[in-house]
Order: C-alpha cells, then structure tokens, then sequence
C-alpha cells in the first residue's frame, strides 16, 4: 500500500532528545527487529554485537522497553488515536 503522509516520532527520553537538540534537524529511524526475531533489539550491547559489520555506530541510552509506541492520525481533523501504546495524547488534547 502507497502512503501519502509521513510517520514521526517525538521521543520522551533525554538521550534523543540531546540528540535532536545537538543536531539541529530530524533524525531517521525504526524500530530494529531482525529477520527471524519476534521482539525489537533493545540492548546496546547486543546490538552492537548482532550488527557491528553492518553499522558506524550504536548510542546506547539504556533499556527502554519493548511497548509499542502511540500512533495518532494527524491528517484527520480531529486527530485519531490508531494504537495506543507508550505515551499518550494528552499533549493533543486527546
């Protein structure tokens, strides 16, 4: 399916939050759940020993869960809760 809007995150953590603010602009990223893996890596340290040939670099900023995060619909008018998950949508008033 073609999508014609664009997904965002807004962290509630310091250590992207420092990031972003460092940096100026947007970052790109996902959730990182390999190939044959039902949960999202969340452990720097395994990361970096899964991948290390295949990335610069691993920013650990500690465990933070596996919960899905809250997905709101914005290109509605009123927004939309799609799922809910960490965080919530009070900020939006929802």
């Amino acid at each position: 399916m073609k999508r014609r809007t664009v997904g965002i995150r807004v962290p509630n953590h310091p250590v992207p939050q420092l990031l972003l603010a460092e940096l100026g602009e947007p970052l790109m990223s996902s959730t990182l759940i390999l190939p044959g893996d039902e949960l999202p890596l969340t452990d720097g340290r395994e990361i970096r020993l899964r991948l290390e040939h295949e990335i610069d670099a691993v920013l650990d900023g500690g465990h933070c869960g596996i919960e899905p995060t809250t997905v709101v619909d914005l290109a509605v008018d009123p927004p939309v809760i799609m799922r809910r998950g960490a965080g919530d949508g009070r900020l939006l008033g929802l």
